[in-house]
């Protein structure tokens, strides 16, 4: 049955009519990579120095790496998980997942009673497309522990994931801004999660600012590097770090880890590039 799926992959009537629904995309991605060999290793405080990957590819001899380590420690204690997903005779993992239960989810996301996703990626387009995303989705979903489900934050632009993966494996939108969304899958009756009113917040910051946490190290990253940009430029934004989960869940953007913000106005809410953010400044700040 699997070979005839594979084969007949580009032929959804054909699919639709056997399987039923929906599923026929699953079972096509099952089919692909239940071929592979592969291991998918937990992540925790005793083996985390030997799993550089869990650190999004920081360089371990990097000063915002043992920051990153110490903000992990932290947030193993109130259940956050970290899985890679590695294929045979590949040295690095190709594929990533981190979750947390709902209610210390570093997102200006309501989702207590749910498992949250943080991120979800496949490491370059070789592995893109090969089922690998919903195998790392699937281990969310079993370790939600009683949980009336699994949600997650996506998004059309980059740094996030798109909800094409999650609608494939029975995602629906509670949420969709047109480039963000909220997708929740329920395995109970509950109250569904919901995004909490950050664009209230996002009025309070006049002036210039720089808003971060250290949930994605890129993001830690960039705010050092950006300092000498600033001291050349004779830019004082106020920088100002979201140290805990509340702080993020009532920020002043959806996405949390970043948020570049002019007189009430969000110009950026995720990793950007020192020649992006000097665009953004000449363009809309100076």
């Amino acid at each position: 049955m699997y070979n005839f799926l594979f084969e007949n992959r580009n032929k959804p009537d054909l699919q639709y009519s056997l399987l039923g629904g929906e599923s026929w995309i699953l079972e096509i991605e099952k089919c692909k990579y239940r071929r592979m060999k592969h291991e998918i290793i937990e992540v925790t405080e005793d083996n985390l120095f030997d799993h550089p990957g869990a650190i999004c590819f920081i360089n371990p001899k990097h000063e915002l790496y043992d920051r990153k380590i110490h903000w992990l420690k932290e947030q193993f204690k109130v259940g956050l998980k970290i899985k890679l997903l590695y294929l045979e005779d590949v040295k690095k993992p190709v594929g990533f997942i981190e979750y947390i239960p709902g209610e210390n989810c570093w997102r200006a996301v309501n989702a207590e009673g749910y498992m949250f996703i943080h991120c979800l990626w496949t490491n370059g387009k070789k592995y893109q497309h090969q089922g690998l995303g919903s195998m790392l989705i699937h281990e969310a979903e079993k370790d939600t522990r009683g949980n009336a489900g699994v949600c997650a934050v996506t998004s059309d632009k980059g740094f996030m994931s798109s909800k094409n993966i999650f609608l494939k494996n029975g995602y629906s939108a509670l949420s969709d801004s047109g480039k963000e969304q909220l997708m929740v899958k329920q395995f109970k009756k509950r109250p569904l999660p919901k995004i909490n009113n950050w664009q209230d917040k996002l009025k309070e910051y006049q002036g210039f600012y720089m808003i971060y946490s250290r949930q994605c190290p890129w993001v830690a990253r960039f705010i050092e590097e950006v300092k000498p940009v600033l001291r050349e430029k004779n830019l004082e934004p106020k920088i100002i770090e979201l140290k805990n989960h509340e702080d993020v869940q009532n920020g002043p953007s959806l996405y949390g880890a970043f948020n570049l913000i002019y007189n009430g106005r969000l110009f950026a809410d995720r990793y950007i590039s020192t020649t992006r953010f000097l665009n953004i400044v000449k363009k809309d700040i100076e």
